[in-house]
């Protein structure tokens, strides 16, 4: 590990030690304030001892000093929000067995500090991150990467890495399984897989990413076996086989084994479930946006003559087609000449549509959708029937998304796949959140979703 990364670390235990402390002592002041009677500090050194070390211990144990990135914030926050609250509880239990017949500890005290704790370690690690992302967007303590391949994959994995400095990946070049392109994105194609060996030591890579999801195990393993001899890390770019196979279970027909490879977690209660989050969280958006919803609709009437929603059928749960509503955001007659992708700068855009389109607010009318049960707040987003039976033709379980309803945003989106991006990357996002759902999952991707309308950044 790099200097300056095993620095950062020591800088955030050091700061979360002392910010655990200051937790305690300042629940033992409110305390003490509330009830004089609570006695002197010095009794609740031993408290404070325990709490310290089992709070650290579990945010250790819970690998969150373990360096993370591209991890989003809110689920890195929840990671620690679980660690100290399960350190809190083992202080409680600790500081029972061992201090009974010493202090008489007070429990709101410990639920104070552990409050407290929380308040202080966010910010604290708010800032850590912050901090980290800023030294690697300078390129202190990046990781050089070499990419195994000059495809697609290898294209967008690369265009990832640059778009995202603060991440800490500093790519050096690429690997080529057989002739092809000398650069990709300005990096240049440093040798062939024989090569791989001899170019990881002279690159000094801390990383090889394999970006081949169609190579079969036996040329993974090769791959892989070429790096063993050296110190470096390997990852490797899923295919869509893998996608779903993320957590296989094992079960049984009679007493025979049998892989269960795809639960569907949406159904039953599961489903009622999701379908109030949607009835109760469609029904206040419309009431918190409706304000922006009158004045943006007297905006589009204003700049340009036309409807104010464009309504476009679309495809959606079973593949069935539902009419979705959107602001419109381009001239009434964008698509007299039919049916084309939205480009970067198009033309066709409103000066309205335009900044609409920027902060996603062209889609605040499909709260009416999701209240009237065509789509969902989270799930696939929907394709006009033109481009599905395109799709289907090419893309392996494109139709697989249609298992779910289209949502209004979705886990492709909060990762930057979203408008002219690869269909093929959006499918295997698409999946994974079908094979993966939960209401917490929904739940993360409904706040990236806000944030990134007004950051615009992938990291939360």
């Amino acid at each position: 590990m790099k200097r300056s990364q095993v620095t950062l670390v020591l800088v955030q235990v050091i700061f979360d030690i002392l910010l655990t402390m200051l937790a305690v002592a300042l629940a033992y002041r409110i305390t003490l304030a509330r009830d004089p009677s609570v006695g002197a500090v010095g009794q609740y050194l031993g408290q404070m001892v325990i709490y310290v070390v089992t709070v650290i211990g579990a945010i250790f144990f819970s690998k969150l000093y373990t360096r993370s990135r591209g991890q989003p914030r809110l689920q890195e926050l929840m990671a620690l929000y679980r660690a100290v609250t399960l350190g809190s509880l083992l202080a409680v239990a600790f500081i029972s067995f061992l201090l009974k017949n010493i202090i008489d500890y007070r429990r709101p005290m410990l639920v104070l500090a552990w409050l407290l704790t929380l308040g202080l370690l966010t910010l604290s690690r708010v800032l850590h991150i912050q901090l980290q992302r800023w030294l690697m967007r300078r390129g202190v303590g990046n990781n050089d990467v070499l990419l195994v391949g000059t495809g697609e994959v290898a294209r967008i994995v690369l265009q990832k890495m640059l778009n995202s400095p603060q991440l800490g990946y500093r790519p050096v070049g690429l690997v080529a399984v057989d002739d092809g392109p000398q650069k990709v994105l300005g990096l240049p194609v440093l040798g062939k897989m024989a090569d791989l060996p001899r170019l990881v030591e002279k690159q000094q890579v801390q990383e090889v990413i394999i970006c081949l999801p169609e190579a079969t195990h036996r040329e993974l393993v090769q791959i892989v076996a070429q790096c063993e001899r050296e110190r470096v890390s390997i990852r490797i770019y899923p295919d869509v086989f893998q996608i779903m196979a993320s957590e296989v279970s094992i079960s049984d027909l009679a007493g025979l084994p049998l892989l269960t490879m795809r639960d569907v977690g949406l159904r039953g209660w599961h489903l009622a479930m999701k379908r109030t989050v949607d009835i109760v969280g469609s029904l206040a958006g419309l009431v918190i946006f409706s304000p922006l919803m009158m004045l943006t609709a007297l905006l589009i009437k204003l700049e340009s003559p036309g409807p104010v929603f464009y309504v476009q059928e679309r495809m959606g749960l079973d593949a069935k087609p539902f009419l979705m509503l959107k602001f419109r955001s381009m001239r009434d007659d964008a698509e007299r000449q039919g049916p084309g992708w939205t480009t970067p700068g198009d033309p066709r855009r409103t000066r309205i549509g335009a900044l609409l389109r920027k902060l996603s607010f062209d889609e605040l009318p499909q709260f009416i959708n999701v209240l009237l049960g065509d789509m969902s707040l989270v799930g696939p987003r929907p394709e006009r029937p033109v481009y599905v039976e395109q799709f289907r033709q090419s893309i392996p379980r494109y139709m697989d998304r249609h298992r779910e309803k289209a949502g209004i945003t979705g886990w492709a989106q909060v990762n930057g796949l979203r408008g002219d991006t690869s269909i093929t990357e959006r499918t295997k996002y698409d999946l994974w959140y079908i094979e993966n759902w939960s209401i917490w999952l929904d739940f993360q991707i409904m706040v990236r979703t806000v944030l990134r309308m007004f950051t615009d950044r992938q990291a939360y």
